[in-house]
């Protein structure tokens, strides 16, 4: 079992930046790729990015490519997501999820990640 704790949400203007954490426990960190993804009330829970169990190859919706950065770190078993020119259109829930690392080949399929924080709601405001 892997336990996923996400944090840094809150209420930004447009325009603005947040970073949000997740912190992992359980099984070894680095064994796992990670992904972040969003849902918005009312619609379906969407793929934002996700990252190798290495780092070394990171993955983006095109709705945040050159505006979110995920990034990790496999000494504090955490992952990031550094958002910057924050649009209404990003505000949801963001989850952090975990996946096999040896099988994970970059898939936005929610199906792909094994293991779900609890949430942590992103407010933006225009």
């Amino acid at each position: 079992q892997v336990q996923l704790v996400e944090s840094g949400g809150g209420l930004v203007q447009a325009g603005g930046s947040l970073r949000l954490s997740c912190a992992a426990s359980g099984r070894t960190f680095s064994n796992y790729a990670m992904g972040w993804f969003r849902q918005a009330p009312g619609k379906e829970r969407d793929f934002v990015a996700a990252i190798s169990w290495s780092g070394g190859r990171t993955y983006y919706a095109d709705s945040v490519k050159g505006r979110f950065t995920i990034s990790r770190d496999n000494a504090k078993n955490t992952v990031y997501l550094q958002m910057t020119s924050l649009k209404p259109e990003d505000a949801a829930v963001y989850y952090c999820a975990a996946a096999a690392g040896a099988y994970y080949r970059g898939s936005s399929n929610s199906n792909a990640f094994a293991y779900w924080g609890q949430g942590t709601q992103v407010i933006v405001s225009s």
